[in-house]
């Protein structure tokens, strides 16, 4: 079954799972699209089953907190980073819920975090105005960028490069075997005082990054010329939320929710609009991405929401 506009149209939720008590800030699928886990703001991890529908358990990380959650390339590990005591990034096996490694460096709160996906490596990205390489089979970090600011960073999908968004007004990309001599392209961009980027994400065909915000507008780009291709709006986000975006896996369309529970779905090549989706959240749909392998999507608030077509094209 493809991606089109009518498929896309005909999404509906098909399970809703108010397992959270508070925000959920990230969730993430395995890269064989069977389970997702979710980090929240009440410290806790869930792990649901993508094909039954139904969470499978959940654990807790009341010391630290958790966020940024991602899989790592076994489907029994993941990383995060703390939002409470300190800014150290966890290594934790969910087979025992036990911790296997810790990363500590970071000096303020991890904004971002990228696993390559290709190898053991990740990346993080902290408001100390760093960019930290890591290999999950060290504790010491790899390698240390100082910016100019803020940033948001991510790998390519063939792990070969990664991308840097500093300050919210240029976006840098590294080669990793030679990161240290510094950018090999920069894109400077309109700054908008507006609101201030919160994501950044390559398309699966490595040739879009789309850049998101804490206010009303997303940004796609030409990931080899760093031109602005489009800028997508009209949806809610008045109070400054992080809110995910994300393409679709085949790349063709990009999808973010808003503050009033509603995903909006632009084409990325025409920038036009093609759906307008109502999730009934409760509060700011936070998190949002398609299965990397199956026709189904998920958006959260602190409730998640499982969605599936009810059209075959």
């Amino acid at each position: 079954m493809k991606l089109t506009d009518n498929v896309l149209r005909s999404f509906r939720v098909a399970k809703v799972f108010r397992e959270n008590a508070d925000k959920i800030n990230c969730f993430d699928f395995s890269s064989n699209g069977e389970t997702i886990i979710s980090s929240s703001d009440d410290d806790s991890l869930v792990l649901y089953d993508c094909q039954e529908g139904k969470p499978k358990r959940t654990l807790y990380s009341k010391k630290y907190g958790v966020d940024l959650i991602r899989y790592t390339h076994a489907a029994n590990t993941v990383v995060y980073s703390s939002n409470k005591i300190d800014d150290t990034i966890r290594y934790l096996s969910l087979h025992d819920n036990k911790y296997i490694r810790y990363f500590p460096g970071h000096s303020k709160r991890v904004t971002s975090l990228s696993m390559s996906p290709v190898d053991d490596s990740f990346i993080s990205g902290s408001l100390d105005k760093t960019i930290r390489l890591w290999d999950l089979r060290s504790p010491n970090c790899q390698g240390l960028m100082h910016l100019q600011g803020k940033p948001v960073c991510s790998f390519d999908p063939e792990g070969l490069i990664f991308a840097a968004g500093i300050n919210s007004e240029m976006v840098k990309l590294y080669d990793l075997r030679s990161f240290d001599k510094g950018p090999f392209a920069t894109f400077k961009l309109q700054y908008d005082r507006t609101c201030e980027w919160t994501g950044l994400k390559f398309s699966n065909d490595g040739k879009l990054i789309l850049l998101s915000t804490n206010g009303g507008a997303l940004r796609i780009l030409d990931a080899f010329k760093g031109a602005v291709l489009h800028s997508f709006g009209g949806y809610n986000n008045s109070k400054g939320v992080t809110l995910e975006a994300s393409f679709t896996p085949d790349s063709q369309f990009v999808m973010i929710g808003s503050e009033d529970g509603k995903i909006h779905v632009w084409n990325a090549e025409s920038g036009m609009k093609v759906a307008l989706l109502d999730g009934k959240h409760t509060g700011p749909i936070t998190c949002l991405q398609f299965n990397p392998k199956f026709m189904t999507f998920a958006s959260a608030c602190s409730n998640m929401a499982f969605w599936l077509p009810t059209i075959d094209d």
